[in-house]
C-alpha cells in the first residue's frame, strides 16, 4: 500500500501535492473497508454491506434520454462577477481534490475570482450513513457563502443506498431513482441559496468493470442535469485515445508530445490530467461570468 501511495504521490506532486490530500484514502480504506475508493481498486466487486443486500422497487428515475439543447450561463453570475468577486466552491470527493487544485491554479485572482475548497476524500452520495453530503453541503455553504458550486462526486458511489427505509442495490432501478433523488436534493440546496451550479462528470477508467460502473452513474448524473438544466462538464472526451480507449499519456496540445495524464490506480489524475479536465470548465465559467471581456465590458 505504501509504495501505491508514494507512486501516487509523486505523480501528482506538480506545483501544488495533491497527494497529500489523496493519501487519506489510504487510511479511510483500513477504517471504512466498505468506502473503498472508487467501489475499491478490486472493481469487479460492488462493496455493499450484508445489512444492505435487499432491494425495494422504487419509481425509475424521471431523468430524460433526450438532451435539450446547450444549457445557458446561470442567471446571475455576471453579476457576481461584476460587483468585484467570485466566489467559487469545489464539492466531491478525492477526484475533486485534484480538480479544485487545477481551478485554483487556472482561476484564483483572476478577475477577483476566489475558489474554494470544499471537497472531501472517500466522501459520496451513496453513503450519507457515513457522511451526509446534504448536511454537511448546507453546513458549509452557511459558514462561508458561495456564488458558485463545481461538483464532482461517484468513484466512491458504485455501492448500495438505504433511502425512506428501503436498501437499494447497485445500479437497480431503485438505485437509479435514489441516487438521481440525492443529486437532485443537492442541486436544489445550492440554487435554494442563489448558488449557480456546475457537474463535472467522471472520466473514462482504466478497469473496464469500474468504467462501466462509472459511465452508469454518468448516465445518471448527466440525465439529471438536462432536466434540470444544469451546465453537465463532460470528462470521458478529453481522457480517451484516438481509438476512444483508456490512455494514461495524451498530448497537452494536438501533435504535442504525450504526458502522463493518470495516476497508477487508473482511477484518478496526475496534475496534467486535472488541469486537462478543468479546462473546459475554465473557459465555460471565464464565458458564463464574462471574465474573458474587458473589465470594462462586464
Amino acid at each position: 500500500m505504501r509504495a501505491w501511495i508514494n507512486g501516487l504521490t509523486a505523480a501528482l506532486l506538480v506545483g501544488v501535492v495533491i497527494g497529500l490530500m489523496l493519501t487519506p484514502d489510504g487510511r479511510a480504506w483500513l477504517r471504512h473497508p466498505t468506502l473503498l475508493l472508487g467501489g475499491g481498486a478490486n472493481a469487479s466487486a460492488s462493496p455493499v454491506p450484508e445489512a444492505m443486500s435487499g432491494v425495494e422497487a422504487v419509481a425509475p428515475a424521471t431523468a430524460s434520454a433526450a438532451a435539450p439543447g446547450p444549457v445557458g450561463a446561470p442567471a446571475g453570475l455576471r453579476a457576481a462577477a461584476a460587483d468585484g468577486t467570485l466566489r467559487i466552491g469545489v464539492f466531491g470527493d478525492s477526484m475533486a481534490d485534484g480538480l479544485w487544485t487545477a481551478l485554483y491554479r487556472d482561476l484564483d485572482g483572476e478577475g477577483g475570482v476566489e475558489v474554494i475548497k470544499f471537497s472531501e476524500v472517500s466522501t459520496g452520495l451513496s453513503r450519507y450513513d457515513y457522511v451526509d453530503i446534504q448536511a454537511k453541503t448546507a453546513g458549509q455553504i452557511t459558514a462561508q457563502p458561495i456564488d458558485v458550486a463545481i461538483i464532482l462526486f461517484g468513484t466512491n458511489d458504485a455501492q448500495g443506498i438505504e433511502l425512506d427505509g428501503a436498501v437499494h442495490a447497485f445500479g437497480t432501478p431503485g438505485w437509479r431513482a435514489a441516487y438521481a433523488r440525492r443529486v437532485d436534493d443537492l442541486v436544489s440546496l445550492l440554487r435554494g441559496r442563489g448558488t449557480a451550479v456546475y457537474w463535472v462528470g467522471l472520466p473514462k477508467m482504466k478497469r473496464e468493470s469500474f468504467d462501466e460502473k462509472m459511465r452508469l452513474i454518468n448516465e445518471v448524473v448527466g440525465g439529471r442535469m438536462r432536466a434540470l438544466n444544469v451546465p453537465w462538464i463532460e470528462t470521458t472526451s478529453v481522457t480517451v485515445g484516438a481509438d476512444g480507449g483508456y490512455e494514461a499519456y495524451l498530448p497537452e496540445v494536438p501533435g504535442g508530445r504525450p504526458r502522463l495524464m493518470r495516476a497508477h490506480d487508473g482511477i484518478h489524475m496526475t496534475m496534467a490530467g486535472y488541469l486537462r479536465i478543468a479546462a473546459p470548465l475554465a473557459d465555460r465559467l471565464r464565458a458564463d461570468a464574462g471574465l474573458d471581456q474587458p473589465a470594462s465590458g462586464r
